[in-house]
């Protein structure tokens, strides 16, 4: 398992700056894989992280774990908070850490030598007790995991607005197969569909 000090390096040079919440992200990771027995960062699907927000705790998270969106190991749910859930997709065994809001306060007792509170925390947080720092919980999903991740190489077709769905993320809606959109399930509105000339088609290939 790689150091602390090599993960938060390469958090912040996908940041572009290190963060409080990213050493959150990768605490968080480190004491998921000590509890799942699993070595970080991993180059396979056995780890199933849910992030519950996005921005600089994930960043933290992808560095620690090595999971990533791309590889369909990294799911985003934004329900706006510092946590996160840590699958093992063998054993199924399942925890969800999140920072102990008191964590905050108590940073600066372990950097005196902070300037500010964002310090306190940003070096409090590399060398505080996890004991202090997270709760941690086994949680159960409501949800079977295969549906969770999916069927990889599935393809359906909606039968309302005819595009393409994969991994086996259709609804069945009295009988019909439906995109989740068409389900009633969408973050948009449609308007009209924009017509591209031969010319704008051309130059995004360029």
């Amino acid at each position: 398992m790689r150091s602390l000090e090599l993960i938060l390096q390469e958090s912040a040079e996908r940041h572009k700056h290190l963060c409080p919440r990213q050493v959150l992200g990768a605490r968080m990771s480190l004491l998921a894989g000590e509890i799942l027995g699993l070595e970080l960062p991993r180059i396979d699907k056995r780890l199933l992280v849910i992030a519950e927000t996005d921005g600089c705790t994930v960043d933290g998270i992808i560095a620690a774990t090595g999971c990533h969106v791309g590889g369909r190991t990294l799911r985003i749910l934004d329900f706006g908070k510092v946590a996160a859930t840590f699958i093992d997709t063998h054993t199924e065994e399942t925890i969800r850490i999140v920072p102990r809001r008191e964590a905050r306060a108590s940073s600066g007792d372990y950097a005196p030598d902070a300037r500010n509170k964002w310090e306190a925390m940003l070096f409090g947080y590399q060398v505080m007790l996890v004991s202090e720092l997270f709760s941690v919980q086994h949680v159960s999903l409501n949800m079977p995991l295969s549906k969770l991740t999916g069927r990889t190489g599935m393809k359906a077709v909606c039968e309302i607005c005819k595009e393409e769905i994969i991994n086996g993320r259709e609804v069945l809606n009295g009988g019909s197969i439906l995109c989740w959109a068409c389900a009633g399930n969408s973050y948009y509105h449609s308007s009209t569909e924009l017509f591209l000339r031969q010319e704008d088609a051309a130059s995004c290939i360029s």
